[in-house]
C-alpha cells in the first residue's frame, strides 16, 4: 500500500509541476510590452523586475517581469484617493497587452511609501504565478 501512495505523490507532484512550467511558458513575454514602457526597477525580491510607461505613474499599470515573462500586473492606489471615495473601475481595460488568468491577488499597504513613490498608498499586484512561485525571486 505505501507504494502506492508514494507513486501517487509523485505523480501528483509531476503533474503539478508540469502544469506549472506549461502555464508559465503560456505567460506573455517581456518582448510584447508596450513600446513606452520602460524599466522603472531592477529584480524586488519576491517579484522581479518593473517596467511601466512614466506616463502611467503612479497608478499604473506596472508590470512584473521574471525570466522573460509577464508574471503580475500592479496597481498603486494612494491613501488620500480611496479616502475620498474614489472608485477604480475596469482596471483591466488600462492594460495594453491581453490579461492572463490571475492566480491570486495581493493588496499591500506601504504606511511609508517605497523607492519611487513614497506618499502612503496600497500595492494591488495581480500576479499569473502561485505565490510561492514569485516569493522564490532573488536578485
Amino acid at each position: 500500500m505505501t507504494q502506492i501512495y508514494r507513486t501517487l505523490a509523485v505523480s501528483l507532484l509531476l503533474g503539478t509541476a508540469t502544469a506549472a512550467m506549461a502555464a508559465t511558458t503560456e505567460l506573455p513575454l517581456a518582448s510584447s510590452l508596450p513600446a513606452n514602457v520602460v524599466k522603472i526597477s531592477p529584480v524586488v525580491p519576491g517579484m522581479g523586475e518593473h517596467w511601466a510607461d512614466p506616463k502611467d505613474l503612479p497608478l499604473g499599470p506596472i508590470y512584473g517581469v521574471s525570466e522573460g515573462r509577464i508574471i503580475f500586473f500592479e496597481f498603486m492606489i494612494d491613501r488620500d484617493t480611496l479616502t475620498k471615495g474614489t472608485s477604480f473601475t475596469d482596471l483591466k481595460s488600462k492594460v495594453s497587452i491581453p490579461f492572463p488568468p490571475v492566480e491570486h491577488v495581493d493588496f499591500d499597504w506601504e504606511p511609508k511609501g517605497h523607492e519611487g513613490y513614497t506618499v502612503p498608498h496600497y500595492d494591488v499586484h495581480f500576479y499569473f504565478v502561485p505565490h510561492n512561485e514569485h516569493m522564490a525571486i532573488k536578485p
